[in-house]
């Protein structure tokens, strides 16, 4: 998908996140066959749940494809740690309100710099919960006019990825994942980028930006 094109359907976001490929939502592995694995609403989170920010930034590659910025989480022994993820985290007193929350984490993570890379921002997509480390997470999409420049601060990020749109529309390979999770044995799918496995909030949010970019024209039309 070329960036101009991810634009124009972004001149409206969602008010709810369409749901993304059934798969990425983890399900107990067990020898009769996969059952949901019990787990609280994602859209009343509790009261006392910490507020977050993350930037999801578009950019075009050389020929025009529109990218986007992924992280991998340093490997600390957190609930997060090695994880995919957007450049981000937890809302501090300082910050003015969530775009700046997101901008400054981006800032500090991988160095991103607004002017140096023409960001513009679009909006909010909606809010969503991780109940394990209990965060409700304001995903804040942007556009640059080119790829930022960055560097990663090595006590948070261990590599800088560049992630086509492309690999998280309707369709696009899956990754099936089986593993030991907090005490369950759970099967999932995860998208594959630069030999990693996006899964958890990140895909869920991807997947949703997927159908959201890949939704149909009519659609697109009665929304704007």
């Amino acid at each position: 998908m070329r960036l101009e094109e991810a634009v124009a359907r972004l001149r409206v976001l969602p008010d709810v996140l369409p749901d993304g490929p059934d798969e990425l939502i983890p399900v107990l592995a067990g020898t009769d066959g996969p059952r949901p694995r019990p787990r609280p609403d994602w859209a009343v989170p509790p009261g006392a749940a910490r507020p977050a920010a993350v930037l999801i930034v578009l950019y075009p590659d050389p020929s025009g494809e529109a990218h986007l910025i992924l992280t991998e989480r340093a490997h600390r022994g957190g609930d997060h740690s090695g994880e995919v993820s957007f450049p981000g985290g937890r809302v501090e007193p300082s910050d003015t309100d969530l775009i700046a929350a997101a901008l400054r984490e981006a800032a500090e993570e991988v160095g991103l710099d607004p002017a140096e890379c023409g960001l513009r921002v679009l909006g909010q997509l909606p809010t969503q919960w991780i109940p394990v480390s209990n965060y409700t997470v304001a995903p804040i999409m942007a556009v640059a006019a080119r790829r930022p420049a960055m560097r990663p601060q090595p006590s948070e990020v261990a590599a800088i990825l560049d992630a086509p749109v492309r690999a998280f529309l309707p369709g696009a390979p899956l990754l099936a994942v089986e593993r030991e999770l907090r005490g369950f044995h759970v099967r999932y799918a995860a998208y594959p980028v630069a030999g990693l496995a996006v899964w958890g909030m990140t895909a869920k949010i991807l997947g949703g930006l997927g159908a959201w970019l890949a939704r149909d024209e009519a659609d697109a039309d009665l929304a704007d």
